[in-house]
């Protein structure tokens, strides 16, 4: 089977068919994948048929957001599949012979990226409703942090557990506690008297390995979202983020978005943020190496200590990766998988021109959908050129966010500041990818923290600056709102 590009086979030779033996294993020979490869782009396709532009891939099921930007070259293929390697296999504890991915820990979440962003995908939060706590709770973080500011600007530490809790550890040290979640279930009504009910999540933490946290400690819960088309949105212009902030100031109404400026370790200064939840990360690369030492233990040369607090004595004191010297990740390595999510391509939409997705759109449209979800851009060139690829570059793309903070209301707020974020601000998510997530990871969970169960639910929690969106939608009649959601489900 071939997979196919712009209408012909990908001729790799023979170093990419060697380093393609990790991806075709688990995409073209996966018997849960429901397409096992992309397809060529039909002939005339209208630009926003294409999300990614000429990035874009045709490709469905459970391997939908796995694929390589349909633009690259034969040698960036084979970096993509070197990146894709040490972003989904597992790291192990350290001493172990297995040098090059030695290192986990001491504490971590997961043993890979993959572990939390399972198919490049969206993780799914840890389901509590049983009672009993899931074994399982990676793809959901739990930010921590106490009033104050770092040296950068950023959230200050809680002192004993850091800025996140994990809750896996390696063998001799203690791991830092469990999440809890139990849920508050909210009743409402469309205007046609069709009843509603949401989940509102409450989280606490358990069995605290190093004693009670400060008492003004802010906890934040954090979804992994899908990691489709990262290349292209750090290849925005900020002056057209910028330009979106004055066009929503000057428009006088609700919507009222904010850049944030963040510490980016590979800028080495403060800069605009676009991604993260609270648009907290400014560039792919930062977002890497970060996740690399919070989520899984691993140091890299911009994030080199170890994330041991003072009071976690074992912790400090555990065995390091590398043999003990150096980083965990060398530049070579950490590259390439920062190369990986940047030219990971969005999937072209389905049924683009179906009527009822049309009038689903128009919908979108009147109720001012847009004004947050700011369908297209063209993109400019990647913040760190060497880590990404011109394939990126001078795309039409339509990922449908304005990348800007917005006050989403007391329902949604976590209370937590984040650089110039307050407690209720959200960065506006890209829509790209969203009717996909149920093929690719099983569960149709979305918001920052996966409390909405499906589409529309995650339509229910908008307020703040969104109410008035919400309360159109709310106006809807039932045939009114499955048009709404087939066409968020095209994208």
């Amino acid at each position: 089977m071939k997979i196919l590009t712009e209408g012909r086979p990908l001729a790799w030779g023979l170093a990419a068919a060697v380093a393609l033996t990790a991806l075709t294993a688990q995409v073209l020979a996966d018997p849960r994948a429901e397409t096992p490869a992309p397809t060529a782009a039909p002939a005339e396709q209208p630009p926003e048929h294409l999300p990614g532009g000429q990035t874009t891939v045709f490709a469905t099921g459970r391997n939908a957001f796995s694929f390589p930007a349909a633009n690259l070259t034969d040698a960036e293929r084979t970096r993509f599949v070197i990146g894709n390697s040490f972003f989904k296999r597992n790291w192990v504890q350290a001493p172990a012979s297995t040098t090059a991915r030695d290192g986990l820990g001491p504490h971590f979440l997961a043993r890979s990226c993959g572990g939390c962003h399972v198919q490049d995908g969206r993780a799914q939060p840890p389901d509590f409703h049983s009672g009993l706590t899931p074994r399982n709770q990676a793809g959901l973080l739990l930010r921590l942090s106490v009033p104050g500011r770092s040296a950068e600007g950023g959230p200050l530490p809680e002192a004993t557990y850091g800025d996140q809790l994990n809750h896996l550890a390696v063998d001799g040290v203690k791991p830092e506690g469990q999440l809890h979640i139990r849920y508050e279930t909210l009743h409402g009504a469309f205007a046609d008297g069709t009843p509603y009910t949401l989940e509102k999540p409450l989280y606490s933490v358990r069995d605290l390995g190093y004693g009670p946290m400060a008492k003004n400690t802010m906890l934040s819960p954090r979804i992994a979202p899908q990691v489709i088309g990262l290349g292209l949105l750090e290849a925005i212009p900020d002056a057209e983020i910028e330009a979106n902030a004055r066009q929503q100031q000057a428009a006088g109404g609700a919507v009222r978005g904010q850049v944030n400026r963040v510490w980016d370790a590979y800028a080495g200064a403060t800069v605009l943020g676009r991604f993260g939840w609270k648009a907290n990360v400014a560039s792919v690369a930062h977002q890497t190496a970060g996740a690399f030492l919070g989520d899984i233990g691993i140091t890299s040369r911009h994030f080199a200590d170890e994330a041991c607090t003072h009071a976690q004595t074992d912790c400090r004191q555990a065995p390091r990766g590398a043999q003990g010297k150096g980083v965990e990740i060398d530049d070579p390595a950490l590259n390439d998988v920062i190369f990986y999510q940047a030219t990971l391509a969005p999937p072209a939409r389905r049924k683009p021109a179906d009527p009822q997705v049309l009038q689903g759109q128009q919908i979108f449209t009147n109720a001012q959908c847009a004004a947050c979800h700011r369908p297209s851009y063209v993109t400019g060139q990647p913040r760190f050129p060497r880590l990404s690829s011109p394939a990126v570059e001078g795309q039409t793309i339509f990922p449908y966010t304005d990348l800007l903070l917005h006050d989403m209301g007391p329902g949604l707020a976590d209370g937590r500041p984040d650089f110039l974020a307050n407690g209720n601000q959200w960065r506006t998510p890209p829509l790209w990818g969203l009717g996909l997530v149920k093929a690719v990871n099983g569960h149709t969970r979305l918001l920052h923290d996966g409390r909405a169960r499906n589409t529309l639910e995650a339509v229910l929690w908008h307020d703040g600056e969104a109410r008035p969106a919400r309360d159109a939608v709310l106006q809807l009649n039932a045939q009114e709102r499955e048009a709404l959601v087939q066409f968020l489900e095209s994208l």
